[in-house]
């Protein structure tokens, strides 16, 4: 799976154990979850709606991070890394990671492209252990 804004897969695991791994993983790149939101649990919460399991990990290495912003200071507003582990109605488990060569194009500072590759590397690496 490729969009414009990111890079992903199916993974032969399931649901909780996709998450399990992911995080273990990015931690073998640096990378700890800042943040964790479980969107269908907010969804049944907030429009009582039913969906299958899809949960959003903010990424951020913390190095990475920050030397970006010392780069440009308002960088925070592109961060942290997503990375989004979900179920489709079959039960299927998809890893996608966004594309921080793509977010991150939209600043315009010579130190910041070379960072964004150094983060896609990383999190390439990550997709092809899951």
């Amino acid at each position: 799976m490729e969009t414009g804004f990111g890079f992903g897969k199916q993974v032969d695991l399931e649901f909780d154990a996709a998450i399990d791994k992911v995080t273990a993983d990015l931690q073998t790149e640096g990378f700890g979850v800042l943040s964790d939101i479980d969107v269908a649990a907010k969804m049944k919460e907030k429009l009582d709606k039913d969906m299958p399991r899809y949960r959003i990990l903010g990424a951020c290495n913390p190095a990475l991070a920050y030397q970006a912003i010392g780069a440009v200071p308002d960088i925070g507003l592109l961060l942290p890394c997503n990375v989004l582990v979900r179920e489709d109605d079959e039960g299927a488990v998809f890893v996608s990671f966004m594309d921080p060569q793509s977010v991150l194009s939209l600043v315009d500072h010579p130190d910041v492209g070379p960072l964004a590759g150094e983060v896609k590397s990383r999190l390439e690496r990550v997709l092809a252990i899951l």
